[in-house]
């Protein structure tokens, strides 16, 4: 069988500091469109979308366990099965999950692979945010690690993003009072008349984020959705009340600094009895099931909504990767390979 062109996205080297377009390269392999013989439980994909998220900084350190310079980097996607040689997936499924970032890829580990049988009525792209593992990881958070009740007080960082979005569209579901910080007018904006949240603030407008909550929360903060980490989280350290809970998803202000900020206000755990746990959303797979009997008629009915920003081609790969870190994302960041031939 002949070989066609397989274009990849390959980290040049181990990153310090913000990312740069220049620690990735395009590169123009080939791959044969077809499973080698003698593999066993082996899927051959064609890669759709690409999912930017900020945790694929943290891959690209040196003393972590991480992407390989000269090799493609990975992450979630969106791909169709072209060949199988297992028994969960056929020619012609559409999936999500870990895959490279390049035209096509060969997954030894499709265990790491969902299934979408709804496509027909929701855009495949959102299974690279909103019915994927940002979609997963807010509806995980909120629920199973916050234990929300109706009438809370709930305050999530980079709130534009593909989960808090997400998160505070659920808090108000059930009947919270929500904030959102974000870092410009028109992300707040969004916040506000698209999510619906109660309030929004452009964090970096604030120039003291502990007068800022006061602000918005005069009577403290049940529950708080942490995607950001350093100075925010000392400020909300201080604004918790009696009894709060703190999902630490994220602390994407840490992932390009050369040393982590300081926390000083961690004696507030103690005398607010606050429970703060970090989570990761590969122990929540099981509940994906549920989450998408949940979420899609939400979906559909238009009570949750998501923005995506795509940037279209492979060779932009590498500028959509790092908008998430510049915060030039406005939404879910996602790389589309549909009109790559």
């Amino acid at each position: 069988m002949a070989q066609v062109r397989n274009k990849q996205v390959l980290l040049k080297n181990y990153v310090t500091g913000f990312p740069k377009e220049s620690d990735m390269e395009i590169v123009e392999g080939s791959i044969t469109l077809k499973v080698p013989e003698g593999s066993s439980d082996v899927v051959l994909l064609k890669n759709l979308y690409l999912s930017c998220d900020p945790y694929m900084r943290i891959l690209m350190y040196k003393d972590t366990p991480s992407f390989t310079p000269g090799s493609p980097l990975y992450g979630f996607g969106v791909a169709k099965v072209l060949d199988s040689k297992h028994q969960d997936f056929q020619e012609g499924d559409y999936v999500w999950g870990v895959t490279g970032w390049e035209e096509y890829s060969i997954i030894s580990s499709p265990e790491n692979l969902f299934k979408i049988h709804h496509h027909t009525d929701v855009p495949l792209s959102y299974y690279t945010g909103i019915l994927g593992m940002p979609g997963l990881t807010a509806y995980s958070g909120f629920f199973e690690v916050c234990g929300p009740k109706k009438g809370e007080y709930v305050f999530v960082s980079a709130a534009a993003g593909a989960v808090g979005q997400l998160v505070g569209q659920f808090a108000k579901l059930i009947g919270c009072y929500v904030v959102g910080s974000a870092g410009s007018k028109d992300k707040v904006d969004l916040l506000k008349s698209k999510f619906g949240f109660d309030e929004a603030f452009n964090y970096k407008e604030e120039h003291d984020l502990d007068a800022a909550l006061k602000r918005y929360f005069p009577q403290g903060i049940d529950i708080y959705f942490e995607l950001v980490g350093g100075k925010m989280l000392d400020a909300v350290l201080m604004n918790m009340r009696v009894h709060g809970r703190i999902a630490v998803c994220g602390m994407i202000s840490q992932y390009t600094k050369e040393e982590h900020e300081g926390i000083k206000n961690t004696a507030c755990l103690i005398y607010k009895r606050i429970r703060m746990q970090g989570f990761n959303v590969v122990d929540y797979y099981p509940l994906y099931p549920k989450f998408l009997e949940f979420l899609l008629p939400q979906i559909r009915n238009g009570e949750i909504s998501c923005v995506e920003d795509i940037v279209g081609g492979l060779e932009n790969g590498a500028a959509a990767l790092v908008r998430v870190f510049n915060g030039h994302n406005i939404g879910k960041q996602v790389l589309s390979l549909m009109n790559d031939e």
